[in-house]
């Protein structure tokens, strides 16, 4: 889409260049402040170019002023929006912002995944709860019953759980996360040999 002059009216116009289609803006549902406020433009704009006067400053208040509707109008229509300046003749061309529905472009490459420093945090994670449960299960198995033992090994795990399902896909947290569930899954092979 094309935002043009003709006359002392703001038009707008489809693809084919010099002899596309040109639309009022007031005919389509861009909203009657927008097509209002794209006329009143056109009419300083052709006021401008006309003038003899040094309009260096007018010329530039236009020209900003064309470039915001032309922001606006590609908002609204959601499609860009060619712009050509009335004053300087350059032309622009507006993109329209994303919409809430489509997901933003990376602005910045994703980071490889750290495997050494990750399966390292892993790795300590899983000896830290392989010692603790055995420590708690075999000294509650030895000092008093070995059902307290499996009890308290259940107690932990149905605690600890929720907070590694929930830290899985936190990108730092996920290692330690990971090495925690492994080592419950082999402490548990270590209390249970020390229960029965």
């Amino acid at each position: 889409m094309e935002l043009r002059i003709r006359g002392e009216q703001a038009v707008l116009a489809g693809p084919g260049g010099e002899h596309a289609r040109e639309v009022d803006p007031r005919r389509l549902a861009i909203g009657a402040d927008l097509a209002q406020d794209l006329h009143e433009w056109a009419r300083v704009a052709s006021a401008v170019t006309r003038s003899e006067a040094d309009a260096d400053v007018a010329g530039a208040v236009v020209s900003q002023r064309g470039r915001q509707l032309a922001a606006r109008l590609a908002a609204v229509m959601g499609t860009e929006v060619r712009f050509v300046d009335p004053v300087t003749g350059a032309e622009t061309v507006v993109e329209p912002p994303p919409r809430p529905d489509q997901p933003a472009r990376a602005a910045t490459p994703e980071e490889p995944t750290p495997w050494f420093t990750g399966l390292t945090v892993s790795a300590f994670a899983a000896a830290v709860v392989i010692v603790a449960m055995l420590a708690l299960a075999g000294t509650l198995a030895r000092e008093t019953s070995t059902w307290l033992a499996l009890i308290a090994s259940l107690v932990v795990t149905g605690g600890v759980a929720p907070s590694l399902w929930l830290g899985r896909k936190v990108p730092i947290l996920r290692w330690a996360v990971y090495g925690a569930g492994g080592g419950l899954v082999l402490a548990w092979i270590g209390v249970l040999a020390t229960v029965f």
